[in-house]
């Protein structure tokens, strides 16, 4: 049976989870056009979570994905390294006002509990790897599990434990990189060449994710050895997307050379890499970007978010975190249905 036919969808299009940028809108219109629509919640506390995944299911009767990010309870409660000297200078320069919360995070289990106590079709996780228990309870309440993977190992480690897929996310994709295994960071691959190496050493389904903007590309990921395409930048632009006006502009005039299209992999947002266009702050603070000079996600992510609320209230785009892929170049203004009926049209 394919990915298709087991995940019930008519075209082989996963909407990307990105956290803080999907709305159940986005989701439910990605799913009732036959494609897998999802919600990144892993900044999300389980009450809304709960209320979000209710939002959904009175949209659309077709399956949806929830996406949570695995952190240790102790990655969730624990601040053992300062704020930055450079990053503490820069609040005070610019008068912003701050004062770090009692935890870094949300608790990653009490989030898995609602996937519990409301079951959804669908969950992925990823920055980490579940226990084949917990794999086996979800799918016990008939949810499917997919993992994420930066480099094969991950994605065999996915398949030993019997998750339903993994999510192959190339060099290429914006945001957050899900994995979690050194391998991942050390020497980063593109993402035909991890579908490749992947197939060689597991025959676990495969999502495709990283730099895919059209239906020509969906297909070649296919040709690779990919079941379906998970496609992140391309819906940032659209109406359903939840990102501010200032991100989507900048994104937009990336894509109309108003300004620079060049992304880079960085760590000074958040402490994990992750891919976005390139601003001031990643230029100004480049010196501090390796990983031994800044304390580790989600700490560093709890610290720069003053700045980052400070800079979306005052239509700052050069600080805040303008994830992209490297496809940026290719977004355009248009309804998330027009981007399907695009997609599809290709295929």
């Amino acid at each position: 049976m394919t990915l298709l036919d087991t995940l019930n969808l008519t075209y082989p299009i996963v909407q990307a989870p990105m956290a803080g940028a999907t709305t159940p809108e986005l989701a439910a219109t990605v799913s009732n056009f036959g494609g897998l629509g999802s919600l990144g919640s892993g900044m999300t506390a389980p009450n809304i979570l709960t209320s979000q995944i209710d939002t959904i299911k009175s949209l659309t009767d077709r399956p949806f994905m929830i996406n949570l990010m695995v952190l240790s309870e102790q990655d969730s409660t624990t601040f053992d390294t300062a704020i930055p000297a450079w990053l503490s200078e820069y609040y005070q320069d610019n008068n912003i006002e701050y004062a770090l919360p009692e935890r870094p995070a949300l608790s990653f289990l009490d989030q898995l509990q609602v996937l519990y106590d409301n079951p959804v079709p669908v969950a992925s996780f990823t920055f980490g790897i579940i226990s084949a228990e917990q794999v086996q309870h979800l799918q016990g309440l008939g949810t499917r599990v997919i993992g994420t993977a930066n480099h094969p190992l991950e994605a065999k480690a996915w398949a030993d434990i019997g998750a339903d897929a993994v999510c192959v996310q190339g060099v290429e994709a914006g945001g957050h990189r899900g994995g979690w295994l050194p391998q991942s960071e050390s020497d980063p691959l593109g993402l035909l060449t991890l579908i490749g190496q992947t197939r060689a050493c597991t025959d676990i389904p495969l999502i495709a994710a990283g730099g895919i903007m059209n239906g020509q590309a969906i297909k070649a990921v296919q040709t690779a050895g990919a079941e379906l395409a998970q496609i992140g930048t391309a819906f940032l632009t659209t109406d359903k997307c939840g990102i501010n006006d200032i991100y989507k502009q900048a994104l937009l005039d990336a894509s109309q050379d108003k300004r620079s299209s060049e992304t880079r992999l960085t760590r000074l947002f958040s402490g994990k890499l992750a891919r976005g266009l390139l601003n001031s702050y990643l230029s100004d603070f480049a010196q501090f970007e390796s990983a031994d000079k800044l304390p580790p996600y989600p700490q560093l992510n709890a610290m720069t978010k003053f700045m980052r609320a400070h800079a979306s209230k005052n239509s700052d785009a050069e600080h805040l975190s303008l994830w992209a892929g490297q496809g940026v170049a290719l977004v355009k203004q248009e309804s998330t249905l027009e981007l399907l009926e695009r997609l599809v049209k290709a295929l």
